[in-house]
């Protein structure tokens, strides 16, 4: 894998653990020569994340909206910062960059850019893996409901699969190299045709 797409917060959240995990994300991410791709800000775990890998040597790109850029928050010590004219647009560019995704904690945004990319590889837009990186069980509920959805027939056992969660980076990793994509059967429930 060449680039991974990391979602998480503007917020480093209140226990140190997520600043923690993030610099340990960063790091691990340019000692295997992967370059991160981001949502291009300075704050939060999304600035922790990319000033662990720029300071380990790795190669970063941020994708940030012109709107956040103008507000003055975006890094501008990165690899490589592209502009936007949307956080749709956004969303599609990081997409288009990596062969993976990881989610560090964060908050309604994060939950939303990791839910639409696992959507995208349950329609078979794309066979790429998709992590949660559960610090300190932040993901357990969301790791619950999906397994809750399995349970209550709105999510299949194959689709519940594409979510991969480790609490380790180099586990999560070493899982994305392994990564076989099951094969996306047809989505859409037939029963009451």
């Amino acid at each position: 894998m060449k680039r991974i797409c990391v979602f998480c917060g503007s917020s480093t959240g209140k226990d140190p653990a997520y600043a923690a995990a993030a610099t340990r994300l960063g790091t691990t991410l340019a000692r295997r020569g992967i370059e991160l791709v981001y949502g291009g800000g300075t704050v939060g775990l999304m600035g922790t994340v990319a000033n662990a890998a720029l300071a380990a040597g790795g190669r970063v790109i941020g994708v940030i909206p012109k709107a956040l850029q103008l507000r003055e928050l975006a890094h501008v010590k990165l690899s490589s910062l592209l502009v936007t004219g949307s956080m749709h647009e956004r969303k599609g560019k990081m997409a288009e960059l990596s062969q993976g995704f990881i989610a560090l904690p964060g908050g309604l945004g994060t939950l939303e850019e990791f839910a639409e990319i696992v959507t995208w590889a349950q329609l078979g837009i794309h066979a790429r893996p998709c992590g949660l990186l559960d610090v300190k069980g932040y993901y357990r509920p969301l790791v619950a409901f999906l397994d809750h959805a399995v349970e209550e027939g709105f999510v299949s056992a194959l689709h519940r699969e594409l979510v991969i969660v480790e609490t380790d980076p180099d586990a999560l990793l070493d899982r994305f190299a392994a990564w076989k994509p099951p094969a996306v059967e047809k989505w859409v429930d037939q029963r009451g045709a």
